[in-house]
Formats: C-alpha cells, structure tokens, sequence
C-alpha cells in the first residue's frame, strides 16, 4: 500500500483552480499574501483571516508532501488549533502522550511525565502525522471561509520571482495555465527551510549542520508498547548509536535509529537494510510493514532577522532545528500565532507598523531557545569527542540510581512554548506574590474553572483582555474587555495566577500571552500598559 493510498484525504487538499487573478488586465493586489501551503503558513492565514485579514496563500503544490514527517504536536500548538478551530479533530486522532522513558543498553535510566498536573483541556503532546494535522487544518479553513472569512488557498501558484519596495510586493507566479502578476502590501514567507524567498533576497541562513545522521523508519504494526516516548543511548539490540520508539495513529509506529556520519545514504535507505535494523529492534518474528523511510541530518540555524521591510519570514523558512524535541512545527505555529494579531492591528491601523519590530525580537529570542535547547541535545546524543563521550556515559551511569543526575541526561529537551523575558511589550512585574509561570511575557496556562470549563476558552484571541481576580477593575479603554472570574472556586486558577498574592489583574494578549499584571491598577496604568503591549512608547 503506496503513501497516498493510506492517506487519500490528505494529499490534495487544494487542487489547482485557475483564478480571476489570472485573467485580470493589471496586476491584482491583495492586503496580505503567504508563500507557502504547510502548516505555518495556512495557520498564519487562518488566524489573520478570523480577524477580517484578507490573505492569499501561493503553494507550489495541491497539498501535503510525501511521508508522516512531523509527528509530535506539543500542548501550546493544540492550544493555537483550538482557538483556530481544529484542536478537538487533533485530539481525537492524535495519540495521547504525557510520559517519556529513557533507557541505557537494557536499563530504563528514568521515565517522565510532561504534565503531572490536571486541569488543562489539553495533553502534552499528541503524536499524529503531519498530512492529518494539514488535513485538518485545511478544513477548518473551509469552514471559515462558508462562515465569511477573507482567505483564498491557490494551489500550483509556484512563485518565480519577486521584486520588494517599502511599500509592498511584486511577485510573478507560475500556473499550469501560464504566469501572472499580483502586488501585495506584506509578504509572509513560510516556504520552508530551502526557503526560494530568502534566497531571492540574498539572505542569510547561519548555524550548525552537526555530524551525524538519523534513519526515519515509520513501521506498521500492530504491537502492544504503551503510547509512550522510549529512547535508548546504546540500545542492546545494536540497530544503531541511539534508537527512539513513539506510536502515532493507525498502527503506525515512528522509529529513529543514529547511524553516524560517514555513510552511504544509497545504501542505508535499501528496504532489505532497513528491515535487518528493525527485526534486531524487534525480533525476526513480528509482522510489519514500511511505510515511509527517510535520513536527515541535525542543522540548527536561523536568519539574522526575520522582518526585512515589508517581508516577514516563519517557521523553517526563518529557523530551523534538529528534529528531537519536536521544536520545528510546533516553534513554526508558534510563529504564526505571534505574528498574526500584530499583523491584523497594524492593517486596522490600531498599532504603529513599529509592532511588527516586536515579532523579530520575540521570535527570535524563541529560537534562540530552541536552538540553545536543540543543540544541548545533540551534543548529549552524539558526543564527538572521547571526553564529551566519558561524561554522557558517566552520567546514564548515575542517572539509574542517583535522582541528581537525571536532569543532566537528554535525550532531547521536549518543545515548550518560550516565555518573552525582556520584550519591548512588557510592563515589569507588579504583582508581589505572583507566581514566576505567569509573569509578564508567559504564555497563559491553562486552567479548570468552577462551571466545567477552561481558561483558554475565555482567552479567544479576539482582543487583548484584563483577566480579574478578586480584585475591582478599573474604567477599561475602548476595545479591551474584562474576565472576572473567582479564584476562590477554582484551585487551577488560585495556584497558576495567584500564588501568594490575595488579588490580580493581568493583562493578556491576543496570543494568550500576558503583557502585564498587578495586585491593584488605575486606568492610566492600564492605559500605559494596553498601549506599550501596542508597541508603543515603553
């Protein structure tokens, strides 16, 4: 059974369609035009069409690539999906996983649980291949758009070339029916880690390519390992210098056996070679089928800065990470939910062209933190020296019986979304007392309220909000709306929000993320605060 076959819904998602565009005698314009039909660039669009954003997305193909490829979809991404309005289809095909174990040769070093405590509407970690994720993502964008929203997914629109002016974008776009010509005043680039956008303009793209290279084997099977994440440093069963196991949906299990890096990939990717490694990993005897294979080497990089005038680069186009850690999809939606609320205030000319400054410094500190964390990890996975070596091994040695060594042993840090100390739209801390996870620039967590439901549901992303706890607010300015809710009644909310302190009023953004917060506020300190968060004057 070939790829398409097993996910027949999933591939072509947007057939070519020829458009009036085409057929125009000048050049259309459109407000907002994204190159690139993956996950970060239709959630980038779906999120600024929601907010009345009209947005074109130029791909050069009809749907989703060949292969499972991203897998792991963290809890802040289904967060972003639910308020987008796909998370429930996530959850429901995804696997389910909280837990993690770690294994030397035979021994189990430790295990893990990513979320050991309750009151969130979301797991820490579904794992569901990306065609479903697109798939899914896709529909939702249909869905919006038969309820009104401005958005438009063009596939075979294979952008050649492209000319940038302070005040927009020329591009020329090849069809099946030939090549036409739109302007645009913003374009988002999420055309990948090859991005032609980037490459057009001449830019940069610096970091690491580490020495080593890792075998994708998706397998299907039926086997009956918990929906667990299992790694192995030096794994008995000698498949390779480290091996991973993770279940995904459809009896379809995900393994990464580390090969080295003086190969042949020819020859490593022989389906009779790949099979001798599985069955040392699983025995001789168990009954399973290829489904997709594929080498990848560790690269940990990014582009000096990701807004270059009217161009704004996301996802692998603007950085990229190794794949242990599940950071690359799940920092690229990321991106998208940074960058949409600040791009739709700028058209509605409810902030200064001068928010979108604060994209590049947050974005960027978050990659920073996922290639810091990435490159950690493969440091630890493949250590390239005797003495780098001496100390992974002495460590696993510790970590079986020693609880301080535990923290030292990775086996890839696990995508967490980043928490924007220092940016430009924080107002400094005003709440003694107040717990560290929700100071300004944390992103909200999640929390189980007296009626049944969650805090997120409160947090829409239509606007910014004042969130009320056992405190009076103040005269609220225009457009911004105030969540009152009683701490008392909800431990989550009490733990999360309060901490020590008795009272609070926070501050939180269109993203979920918390742009200030105070035990006691006035309507000029809000006011202050509202307007920075705009990027305004600090």
């Amino acid at each position: 059974m070939t790829w398409q076959d097993r996910y027949p819904l999933a591939f072509r998602l947007y057939p070519y369609a020829r458009s009036a565009d085409q057929d125009a005698g000048t050049p259309a314009h459109h407000p907002v035009t994204i190159v690139g039909g993956g996950p970060v660039g239709v959630a980038t669009a779906l999120d600024l069409a929601l907010r009345g954003v009209p947005v074109l997305v130029l791909d050069d193909h009809e749907g989703v690539g060949q292969g499972s490829r991203a897998i792991c979809f963290a809890k802040r991404t289904l967060e972003i999906a639910h308020r987008l309005g796909f998370g429930a289809e996530l959850l429901a095909k995804g696997v389910v996983w909280n837990r993690g174990r770690v294994f030397h040769d035979r021994d189990e070093v430790f295990g893990f649980d990513l979320l050991p405590e309750d009151g969130h509407c979301y797991p820490a970690f579904i794992n569901l291949q990306q065609p479903w994720f697109e798939r899914f993502l896709v529909e939702a964008v249909e869905r919006a758009r038969a309820q009104g929203a401005p958005i438009e997914i063009r596939g075979r629109n294979c952008v050649t070339s492209m000319e940038a002016r302070d005040d927009g974008v020329t591009l020329e776009i090849e069809t099946p029916d030939g090549a036409y010509r739109i302007t645009t005043d913003w374009l988002i680039a999420c055309d990948g880690a090859k991005s032609p956008t980037r490459v057009r303009m001449g830019l940069g793209f610096d970091g690491r390519v580490f020495e080593d290279n890792f075998l994708i084997a998706d397998v299907k099977m039926t086997a009956d390992f918990p929906p667990e994440r299992w790694f192995w440093f030096e794994p008995w069963f000698k498949s390779g210098a480290s091996a991973l196991l993770h279940k995904q949906p459809d009896d379809i299990w995900r393994i990464d056996f580390q090969l080295g890096w003086d190969i042949d990939r020819k020859a490593e990717l022989d389906p009779a070679r790949i099979r001798k490694r599985i069955e040392l990993m699983l025995g001789p005897d168990v009954d399973y089928e290829l489904d997709w294979t594929s080498i990848y080497t560790f690269q940990c990089r990014r582009m000096e800065r990701f807004r270059h005038g009217r161009v704004i680069f996301a996802g692998d186009a603007a950085h990229q990470v190794s794949p242990f850690g599940a950071r690359g999809a799940n920092s690229g939606v990321q991106d998208a939910d940074n960058l949409g609320w600040k791009l739709a205030a700028v058209l509605r000319r409810d902030a200064p062209e001068s928010l979108l400054d604060s994209y590049d410094a947050e974005r960027i500190h978050a990659a920073d933190e996922n290639i810091r964390n990435s490159t950690r990890s493969t440091d630890f996975i493949t250590p390239k020296t005797p003495q780098s070596r001496l100390f992974r091994d002495a460590v696993l040695h510790l970590a079986t019986h020693a609880p301080f060594a535990r923290p030292m042993v990775n086996s890839g840090r696990l995508s967490v979304p980043a928490v924007y100390d220092g940016s430009p739209l924080n107002t400094p801390d005003a709440l003694p007392g107040g717990p560290a996870r929700t100071r300004p620039g944390a992103p909200c967590p999640d929390a189980a309220l007296a009626d049944g439901g969650f805090l997120l549901d409160h947090l829409d992303g239509s606007g910014f909000t004042l969130l009320v706890l056992g405190a009076t607010p103040p005269t609220l300015p225009q457009g911004l709306r105030a969540l009152v809710l009683d701490a008392g009644a909800s431990p989550n909310l009490r733990a999360r929000y309060l901490g020590q302190a008795e009272r609070a009023l926070y501050l939180i953004r269109p993203d979920q993320h918390v742009a200030a917060r105070w035990a006691a506020c006035d309507a000029e300190k809000l006011a202050r605060a509202l307007d920075r968060a705009l990027g305004g004057t600090p």
